[in-house]
């Protein structure tokens, strides 16, 4: 996953935790516009949340937030 979308997820859960609390659920489509403006980063977003971590449609904006604080642990 490229930085910019790592970063990008990360400020669009912290903001959806501010908001709405710990336990806000969220799906990969929330990071993104309404419009289609940018299918190479969707489907980049849509393969790390389907097919890299098999994550449900739905899933809390902490988990996602800590799943990707901790790749850049790794690098």
């Amino acid at each position: 996953m490229r930085e910019s979308l790592r970063l990008k997820i990360i400020q669009v859960c912290d903001e959806k935790i501010e908001k709405k609390g710990t336990n806000v659920g969220l799906s990969f489509y929330a990071f993104f516009a309404n419009k289609n403006d940018d299918p190479v980063l969707l489907m980049e977003a849509a393969e790390w949340w389907i097919m890299t971590h098999k994550l449900d449609h739905f899933e809390k904006a902490l988990k996602i937030k800590t799943m990707l604080e901790s790749i850049n642990l790794e690098i």
